[in-house]
Parts: C-alpha cells; structure tokens; sequence
C-alpha cells in the first residue's frame, strides 16, 4: 500500500528550536565561505569542491550531519537538470509496479515525480518523518563526495544520471530563467550564465567532476552504483527499465514482459503523460519554502540536442573541449 503521510508534517516545539539553532550555527559557517554570483542572482557558497544556494546547503549540512539510511535505501543522484525527473518516475514506477492491482492509481498520477522520490537535502532534511519507509526510494544532487558518510559506508544503492553538458547546460538556464521570469525578476543573461557554466560556477558545479565523482565510484563499486546517460536511456527505454528493476532487485518476470508491463511503465512515465497531467501543469514544489517552484518547469522539453537552439557552434565546441578535457584519462566519453 503506498504511503498515506501528508506531503508535510509540523514538527513539534522542541524539534522546531533544535532545527532555529541548527540553521543558525549553519549560515554562521556559511558566512566564511567563498562565495559568487548564481544563476539567479543568488549568491553561491563554495563547500567541499562544490558550489550550493544557502537554501540547499543548509539542508546538505544537516543530512551530512544526521541523516541514517535503511541498508535498503536506493538513491537517484543527478547533477540538476540531466533527467532527474525522468529516471525518478521509472525508479518509483518500477519499483512499486507489485502495489497496484486493478484499478489501483499510481502516485505518479496525482502527485509530482520529485514528491513521489522526495529529496534528501531538501524534504528530507527539513522533516526526516515525509519520506514513506516502504518505499525505499531517496534523491539527491550531492555530489558523490559530499555525501554522508553514513551512505558510502552503507549497502545502500545509487543510480546515477548524466548527460550532454550542453544540453544541461541550456535545460539549466532556461529553467531557472522561467523561474525567475514567474517572479517577475530579470533573468541572468544567456552569455554571462555561459561563462559561469564554463568556469565550473553553477549549481552544485563544476559539472564535469560532479559527474567524475559519481564515474569513478561506480568502477569501484559497481555493485552498488548504477550508471546512466539521458542520452543512452532515451536510445533504448526499455532496455533500461529492466535495467533499473534489475539493479533494485525487482527484475521484471518473464509473464510481465508478456503482457506488456515494461511498455505500459514506459508511457506512464512518457514526457507526453506526466507533461498533461493536472498536478504537473499548476502543482508547486518545495511549496512551502523560499523556492516554490512550478511543477510545470520540470516539463520543458526533454530533447536531445536543443543546446543548438540556444548555443553558437562555437560555445557549443568550447563545453565540448572544456569536458574532453577535464574527463581525459578517466575512460567516460559522455554522448555529444
């Protein structure tokens, strides 16, 4: 039976103040960081190799500091805007495929990918008690050092995302322009957003080692570190499906693949579905945060290759040099 918790929960007086005094011992330490300019005209913090919003790194300082996993718990991390959404709706369609019978509605339908697979530096630190323990499922965007260590030092499982860094980058800036634009505030410009992106200053940035670091773990332990390409998922859907329900021990059996299961999680997590659906049109996420955001800039486009929409070929070949560089000797070639 899927969870019947509330999609937030009050917490009590006690754990409230203890959570004022984290925050406050939390943007103490935050005022002696490095900072600069981010996407949306927020400042960024540089922390352990990394740069984060006050918003997010608040919450990683808390999970780093107390968050305990289940030996079962399975991970979805992606650097933002590389196919979270997506790999997140398959995660949690294939995984609780065994829950529904007859005519028993998906979650996917009536609440946002991103509620249904909540994030651990986000929900999850703000309220530990939102995540449903049956559903052994967690996101993140941490990069693969900066985790807690109460995770690498686990069982726990990973599957990770990438793709394109171009196209991550434009699926980056367009998002957080629309953002901005719903508020009714400038949006950074294409150009500078672009030099940024190039000298590794963006959310949860440099991309190229946020995706190195979770590269050269899976070598180490792929047992417990699935790697993934948008690009490769989207070539053969299927494939990675099974793909996914073998990693997370719930492989599809041979009659399920008969009548069609695989296919009919596919088009439930089709960009055409989860774009048209009501909770995803006019929903909010982090809805009662300082980044409400609209659950209809999760659903842009999902192309391969807009990047040449927005990008010259020359800044186009300038990321393409940027990444050969940076991933050379690692033996990741990500697709163009």
């Amino acid at each position: 039976m899927e969870s019947s918790l509330p999609s937030t929960q009050i917490l009590d007086s006690g754990e409230s103040a203890e959570r004022k005094n984290e925050a406050k011992n939390y943007n103490e330490m935050m005022s002696t960081l490095p900072k600069a300019k981010g996407l949306r005209g927020n400042d960024y913090y540089l922390y352990q190799g990394f740069w984060y919003s006050s918003f997010f790194l608040e919450g990683l300082m808390s999970v780093q500091e107390h968050f305990n996993p289940q030996s079962t718990d399975i991970f979805v991390a992606s650097s933002p805007k590389t196919g979270t959404t997506w790999l997140k709706a398959l995660a949690f369609a294939v995984l609780t495929r065994s829950r529904l019978s007859g005519s028993t509605t998906s979650s996917l339908l009536i609440k946002m990918p991103h509620d249904c697979v909540p994030f651990l530096e986000f929900q999850v630190a703000q309220n530990p008690r939102i995540r449903d323990l049956a559903v052994p499922l967690l996101s993140t965007h941490v990069p693969y050092s900066c985790l807690p260590k109460s995770i690498i030092s686990s069982s726990c499982k990973i599957i990770y995302i990438c793709r394109d860094a171009k196209d991550t980058f434009v699926s980056l800036w367009c998002f957080f322009s629309a953002h901005q634009m719903s508020k009714n505030v400038e949006p950074l410009p294409l150009e500078e957003a672009f030099e940024m992106f190039c000298n590794g200053i963006s959310i949860l940035g440099p991309y190229w080692d946020h995706v190195l670091g979770y590269w050269r773990a899976s070598l180490e332990f792929p047992e417990k570190i699935l790697f993934l390409t948008y690009e490769e998922m989207k070539k053969d859907t299927a494939a990675h499906a099974k793909k996914l329900a073998e990693f997370m021990d719930c492989s599809f059996t041979l009659e399920e693949e008969e009548e069609g299961e695989v296919q009919k999680i596919i088009s439930m997590c089709s960009f055409e579905k989860l774009s048209r659906l009501e909770v995803n049109k006019n929903g909010k996420l982090h809805l009662d945060t300082s980044i409400a955001i609209q659950n209809s800039l999760y659903f842009r486009k999902g192309e391969i290759g807009d990047w040449a929409n927005h990008l010259t070929p020359e800044m186009g070949a300038r990321i393409d040099d940027i990444m050969e560089q940076k991933l050379k000797g690692s033996g990741l070639k990500l697709p163009r």
